[in-house]
């Protein structure tokens, strides 16, 4: 039972490697803001504006045929 094969120690020695990256990766990724964390945008005064410019561009277009007397 104690008697390895190459292909089992290489496959141990793969998984121990991945790990080691994946523990790297995590240490050098601390103190970094998530991507979630960034500065929000202004989803309200977005949408107002985009609204009033919509409706504005209904009543432009509302507004083109008619007749000027």
């Amino acid at each position: 039972m104690t008697d390895k094969t190459d292909e089992q120690d290489e496959i141990a020695n793969e998984i121990t490697a991945a790990a080691r990256a994946a523990r790297e990766t995590a240490e050098r990724a601390e103190g970094t803001p998530k991507p979630g964390d960034g500065k929000k945008w202004p989803l309200t005064k977005i949408g107002i504006g985009i609204g009033s410019a919509a409706l504005a561009a209904a009543v432009i277009y509302a507004a083109r045929n008619r007749k000027k007397d």
